[in-house]
């Protein structure tokens, strides 16, 4: 097999902070690597220049300005930029731990894959709501398992935060499309097509430091389930009955309040349930009793917002027939 030689691909967009910290871990990663870091400004007002400046004598930086068209299309200038063969693709808002370079060469020149995703966690570090949010994008007993979860390998839909890709695949695919968010799962479904694989380094652990309030987490899970239906329209083969699930459960949620006024109270007994194994969960995962009460709040926005947004993007496309970037502009560049 071919050397595999790395470049970092990394978009932002007027978060200057944010790179500092990222770049400061790449400072810390273990072990001897050749590497490129990529960082593509996305038409930013507040640039990351002077803290780029900072680390250009200890790290191979290539540092590049464009207009404002979207972290996908930012992802493919960078990789059409790159100098790799095999591209890594960061969020601005994560952290890597130092041996991440270490556990991806490991198991590609093992297993060679020509797509990987890679989990997300908290650091210590993070702030109770940082920490809620996490627990609730990631655990198997909320959507984080629709988000990419354990599956089967060829069925896996890594997610860009955290995401690798050989140049070989970004050629025959031309990377991203210009829907957003939903740019990462439209790539890996084509990727299928085309007949590449995608697997889960399950070691590639990235921490994922979310800079997000209530009212923005909302409003990001919310955008999640509105590109789900629209996904499924472009990729029939991709629907499954999995996604129905936070609608589902945000419906039967207001059935079991309304069934109450009837005395019926075994529905509302059992999403009691659900709720109090959420919050032992977390409790365990996280050692603190502040952030499990607000990871129950972090998992009735999601699945309120997840599911209000994939009813009403359904009944756009489906109902009324309409076509997604005249009913939803605001999910595309």
């Amino acid at each position: 097999m071919k050397a595999i030689d790395f470049s970092f691909i990394i978009p932002v967009y007027n978060r200057p902070d944010e790179i500092r910290e990222l770049l400061e871990s790449f400072s810390n990663l273990e072990g001897q690597h050749d590497y490129e870091i990529v960082i593509v400004e996305d038409g930013s007002s507040e640039t990351s220049e002077l803290v780029i400046d900072k680390f250009s004598d200890e790290l191979d930086i290539s540092y590049y300005f464009k207009s404002n068209s979207g972290p996908g299309d930012s992802r493919n200038y960078g990789m059409q930029k790159a100098k790799g063969n095999y591209f890594i693709i960061l969020d601005s808002d994560v952290l890597l731990p130092s041996n991440y370079l270490t556990a991806v060469k490991s198991f590609l020149s093992h297993s060679y894959y020509d797509c990987f995703g890679g989990p997300d966690a908290a650091h210590a570090s993070f702030s109770n709501l940082q920490k809620a949010i996490n627990f609730a994008m990631t655990s198997f007993i909320t959507t984080g398992g629709i988000r990419g979860g354990k599956q089967k390998i060829d069925e896996f839909q890594p997610r860009s935060f955290n995401m690798g890709l050989s140049k070989k695949a970004f050629l025959a695919s031309a990377g991203f499309g210009k829907i957003h968010p939903g740019e990462d799962p439209d790539l890996s479904i084509r990727l299928h097509q085309l007949g590449y694989k995608t697997t889960l380094i399950e070691t590639a652990i990235v921490f994922h430091k979310r800079r997000v309030s209530w009212s923005k987490f909302y409003k990001q899970v919310h955008k999640f389930g509105m590109v789900r239906p629209i996904l499924n329209q472009w990729h029939p083969n991709s629907k499954s009955m999995v996604y129905w699930f936070p609608t589902v459960f945000s419906l039967g949620f207001i059935a079991s309040i309304l069934l109450l006024l009837f005395h019926i109270n075994f529905p509302l007994y059992l999403y009691g349930f659900y709720f109090l194994l959420a919050f032992i969960l977390a409790l365990i995962s996280n050692q603190n009793i502040v952030v499990a009460f607000q990871a129950l709040l972090a998992i009735f926005i999601q699945f309120f917002g997840y599911g209000y947004g994939f009813l009403k993007s359904t009944f756009y496309l489906v109902v009324l027939g309409r076509k997604p970037e005249t009913s939803f502009p605001q999910l595309f560049f």
